[in-house]
């Protein structure tokens, strides 16, 4: 059966119109952004199939367009349609950052971090630079590494704050592997730059590490 014989409630068009967004199920918002189905399944069900190859929402969007574009029902198109929304979500979540007010949640310092570094396959440390009001000034990343690390100069992270007369930062990296939980490593290096900072007068106000699920906070276990 086609999408446009459903009963106009069940549609996701008209759905997201009546209910809003919020309402529609994961494979009704994919399906809403294919656009169309394949011969014999309707947008529906092809944006099941592929929820169901990748293990869910996540593991289909963090893919790569290149990837994307190789999966059955899907191709170069809709691939960079995907990728592009995928896209928007960092920015508007940049924007809403970079708008100037003071980052009083930092709840929405890890959900930025966390968008920006989860689905990289390798390590990745990375800078929130706040003015005195804790405005968000520039985002930056720092270091790349491996599966097995990233290597943390002090040294560069007190240079960057310096360039941007910050006089505080968040700091977050992820951690592939998909565990949050600080290494011993992870401890050091928090404590060698909290130490750093502190000489030219910048506050570090937490460390993320990304992860599966929720950001791990190490301002939150005491860790700073």
């Amino acid at each position: 059966m086609r999408l446009q014989d459903w009963p106009e409630p069940e549609r996701p068009r008209e759905k997201l119109l009546a209910q809003g967004a919020a309402a529609l199920s994961d494979a009704e918002v994919l399906a809403l952004l294919l656009g169309t189905g394949q011969r014999g399944a309707d947008a529906v069900a092809v944006a099941r199939r592929l929820l169901a190859e990748a293990g869910g929402l996540r593991g289909l969007l963090d893919q790569p367009a290149h990837a994307l574009a190789r999966l059955p029902g899907l191709g170069i198109a809709r691939a960079c349609r995907l990728a592009a929304v995928v896209e928007l979500g960092h920015r508007h979540l940049a924007q809403d950052l970079a708008r100037g007010e003071a980052l009083t949640d930092p709840g929405k310092a890890g959900d930025y971090l966390t968008r920006r570094l989860r689905a990289l396959p390798y390590e990745v440390f990375a800078c929130l630079f706040l003015d005195t009001r804790h405005r968000v000034i520039a985002f930056e990343e720092l270091f790349r590494g491996t599966l097995d690390g990233a290597e943390v100069h002090p040294r560069e992270v007190v240079q960057r704050c310096l360039v941007h007369h910050a006089a505080a930062v968040i700091l977050g990296h992820n951690h592939p592997s998909g565990c949050t939980e600080p290494s011993a490593a992870d401890r050091a290096v928090t404590a060698r730059l909290r130490q750093a900072l502190g000489l030219v007068e910048v506050r570090l106000l937490d460390h993320f590490i990304v992860g599966d699920g929720p950001a791990c906070s190490m301002a939150r276990l005491g860790a700073l």
